[in-house]
């Protein structure tokens, strides 16, 4: 058995959230969430303490979803 290595795009990122991460889906959660000018992603209301977890962490350690949790902050900030 081999583990397939995690792709670090949206998608890949909202699968590890746990959310759906088809275009479509991504594209809604996008439109239908928004965050504040100074509030941090991973302190927004509409997380679970885990995918807050998530996103703190991958922060705080400049892992490889960094750059992509980067990128949705930037679309949430929109």
């Amino acid at each position: 058995m081999t583990l397939e290595e995690p792709v670090y795009d949206l998608a890949g990122l909202f699968e590890q959230l746990g959310l759906p991460d088809d275009p479509e889906s991504i594209d809604q959660f996008i439109a239908s969430h928004s965050l504040g000018p100074d509030q941090p992603i991973e302190e927004a209301p509409f997380w679970n303490p885990a995918q807050a977890e998530f996103l703190r962490e991958g922060l705080r350690k400049d892992a490889d979803w960094a750059e992509v949790i980067d990128e949705l902050n930037a679309l949430l900030h929109k």
